[in-house]
């Protein structure tokens, strides 16, 4: 299944979409009384495992706003950083990456980081440029796991049981503030930084060992990889993060990009006002925005 968080009537619902069919389903329907967000939906499957049954012709999507599937994460999204191979070469190479070892082309452990929650926004929605704090703006295409079971200590056999499905991330930078400041927080958070969408797609529907990534840039592709290509695979991010701390439902692990990010090229090729960013991961869907 598909998930999304829409806007109708100005009212926010979560729902089953059929991107394809164009229609919805709103989950109040489906299950009498249900008036929570996307984390609450996942946390009550968690609890009681099975799949909603939809019926009826459904409702047309073009009548809907489509959002972040989730709007308000309870806490920051989770980020591996440097986690395909020629992505962490070009970024150890272009001078701006503060936490390689000398001559390191690939980290020799998960390069784990955290953006603040407020930083996300929906399909459509403008990337605010903060011009007054940043010149030098990047994209980068990832496929983020969105946590169903909780636990802590997760061993990687049993990693994918924890897993509720997948959606796209824009982890979006401004990479001046990220080699000044060293640490990745402040160049990974601002306001808008974080584009997520367009939905929420179940584990059952996809393979997440093998699936297309591609961004462009004003219609250039700029990145074409697949997430067989991940340095540290999901199952070893899940067992890494878990070591010590507690997973929860709706918890959000963004798993790296790929190579083709504007420090890649010489000289950058950073993004400015009015540049579309377009995300496709194979059976996600497509995530697109514009910078304010």
């Amino acid at each position: 299944m598909k998930f999304a968080n829409l806007s109708i009537d100005g009212k926010h619902a979560i729902a089953v979409v059929d991107p394809e069919g164009g229609r919805y389903w709103p989950v109040s329907d489906l299950i009498p009384g249900f008036a929570g967000d996307l984390v609450d939906l996942i946390a009550d499957h968690a609890r009681q495992p099975g799949a909603l049954e939809i019926s009826g012709p459904g409702r047309p999507l073009s009548s809907a706003q489509v959002l972040a599937p989730i709007d308000r994460p309870r806490r920051n999204i989770m980020c591996v950083g440097k986690n395909y191979h020629e992505h962490a070469a070009e970024f150890s190479k272009s001078g701006f990456d503060s936490s390689a070892k000398a001559g390191e082309l690939a980290p020799e452990a998960p390069v784990v980081f955290t953006k603040a929650y407020t930083s996300v926004i929906g399909p459509g929605a403008f990337i605010p440029a903060h011009e007054s704090v940043t010149s030098q703006l990047d994209y980068e295409a990832e496929l983020a796991v969105v946590i169903g079971k909780p636990g802590r200590g997760i061993k990687k056999a049993e990693a994918f049981d924890h897993v509720f499905g997948y959606t796209i991330v824009n982890d979006f930078t401004a990479r001046d503030l990220q080699k000044l400041h060293r640490q990745w927080f402040l160049g990974k958070s601002l306001d808008g930084f974080c584009p997520m969408g367009p939905y929420v797609t179940t584990a059952d529907e996809v393979d997440a060992r093998s699936l297309d990534v591609k961004c462009w840039v004003n219609g250039e592709l700029r990145q074409s990889a697949n997430t067989s290509q991940l340095i540290f695979d999901i199952p070893t991010l899940i067992e890494t993060i878990s070591a010590g701390i507690t997973l929860l439902p709706g918890d959000i692990i963004a798993t790296g990009t790929p190579a083709g990010v504007g420090i890649g090229f010489s000289p950058p090729r950073f993004v400015r006002s009015g540049d579309v960013i377009r995300i496709e991961i194979q059976g996600l869907g497509a995530l697109e925005n514009t910078v304010a």
